[in-house]
């Protein structure tokens, strides 16, 4: 898709939106009933436009430094009026009509979840921490992404507040509105759950999901071979009940378990009747551990088929789920998400939704770039933070499409696979309004 289409079709979206402005508006029967310089669409086109400076700047930069420029005050007060919902709206809308445009067979998928510091609101329970050796108290929001691990775009998100965030809730919701046909879902540690496998299942899609090695690992309520590698399919049904009858079918670890009514289980009801036929669920995976390193072994549960799908490229299919690692890391500090422009989580949604819009917008624009191959010693791509820069430039009008191109396959940066650091777990703080480039 060309720039200045991908461009038309976010702007349309917007525009629906807009149109049917009652749907996303805090109070539809007031807010923007009255012609005002800030109206719902540029309010929408300005926030998904915003980049990490302070809020005056951004609105002088977005009104072309126009002398009749409204106030910071004036835009939160408006930005106030609009629901998240909107910029969700537009987000999932934008996502769905990009990935319509993918001839992909089977779609490759990653879910995970990425913390976000907010400002400090001792009183928003649901997401404050007091903090600990020394840290100062802090507010998080947890961020659930659906990410196309080939096309490098988003396809969903959800947002919760960390101290109530469920990721396997997130998981199901993500799966079961999806409209993609097909796909191989891949999750890391953490998402191994049989209700998160069975929505899987029911979607028609195929899971890859990595789990603990240990002795507290789901692998351990079975029967596996006593060696270092191996690929066993696994057939289970799944019940709820506990009598005399089903306690003897437990005892085949391999074909029953025993759901608990506490547990999250969309497929079978919570509570039954003694009078009431006993009731179960299939479910059809491998489970395989394979090695990854002199001394180290990894196992996944799959039910991706084994004649295609051996471990050998199971292994090779799992590496790949880095990607979203790697996106976390550019959609934060490239695209500038920890930047935000208001304290309030209703306005902070809406950036994060308008980060993740302009993600894929600039994602989208440059994968379809032509860079010229010469010979070199390393294969190259474009610098993803020039690309975002001139993205932006390009979606607020001030950069035409065939510079934005040029320049964009002028920036480039070297491919080094296969490149190993060890991982640095550093404290993060809130980027205060104090500290915005100018």
């Amino acid at each position: 898709m060309k720039p200045k289409q991908l461009k038309n079709l976010l702007m349309s979206n917007i525009r629906r939106v807009v149109k049917n402005s009652k749907l996303y508006c805090v109070n539809p029967e007031k807010d923007f009933s009255r012609k005002r310089k800030l109206t719902m669409e540029k309010l929408i086109t300005g926030i998904i436009g915003m980049q990490s400076g302070s809020l005056t700047n951004e609105l002088i930069d977005f009104f072309n430094a126009s002398s009749d420029v409204p106030t910071a005050s004036a835009f939160s007060q408006q930005r106030c009026k609009i629901s998240p919902n909107a910029f969700l709206k537009v987000f999932r809308e934008f996502s769905h009509e990009i990935t319509s445009t993918f001839k992909e067979e089977i779609h490759l998928l990653a879910v995970d979840g990425s913390r976000i510091q907010i400002a400090t609101a001792p009183e928003d329970t649901d997401s404050f921490y007091l903090g600990s050796n020394g840290q100062k108290p802090y507010n998080l929001l947890h961020l659930n992404a659906l990410y196309d691990l080939k096309h490098c775009i988003y396809s969903d998100a959800i947002i919760q507040k960390d101290r109530i965030a469920n990721e396997h809730k997130a998981f199901a919701e993500m799966i079961d509105r999806s409209n993609i046909p097909k796909a191989i879902v891949i999750a890391d540690r953490g998402y191994e759950s049989y209700n998160n496998m069975a929505h899987v299942q029911e979607k028609g899609w195929y899971f890859l999901i990595r789990i603990k090695d240990g002795k507290t690992g789901m692998k351990e309520g079975y029967d596996l071979p006593k060696k270092p590698e191996y690929d066993v399919p696994i057939s289970v049904n799944l019940i709820r009940r506990q009598n005399k009858e089903t306690k003897e079918l437990y005892k085949d670890r391999n074909h029953y378990k025993f759901i608990a009514a506490t547990s999250t289980f969309d497929y079978l009801p919570s509570k039954s009747r003694k009078a009431d036929p006993t009731l179960s669920y299939n479910l059809r995976f491998r489970i395989v551990r394979f090695k990854i390193s002199e001394n180290g072994y990894e196992t996944v549960l799959t039910n991706l088929e084994p004649d295609t799908y051996p471990p050998e490229k199971l292994k090779e299919l799992y590496a790949v789920r880095w990607g979203i690692e790697t996106s976390f890391r550019d959609l934060k500090y490239t695209t500038g998400m920890l930047d935000f422009h208001s304290k309030k989580v209703m306005c902070i949604q809406q950036e994060i939704y308008a980060h993740l819009i302009m993600y894929n917008f600039a994602e989208m624009i440059t994968s379809h770039v032509v860079i010229d191959k010469k010979q070199r010693k390393h294969t190259y791509k474009a610098n993803f933070s020039v690309a975002v820069h001139m993205c932006r430039l390009f979606y607020r009008g001030k950069a035409s499409s065939p510079d934005l191109e040029t320049i964009i396959s002028k920036n480039l940066v070297p491919i080094r696979p296969d490149r190993h650091r060890e991982r640095k777990l550093t404290g993060k703080i809130y980027h205060s309004f104090l500290y915005r480039v100018a």
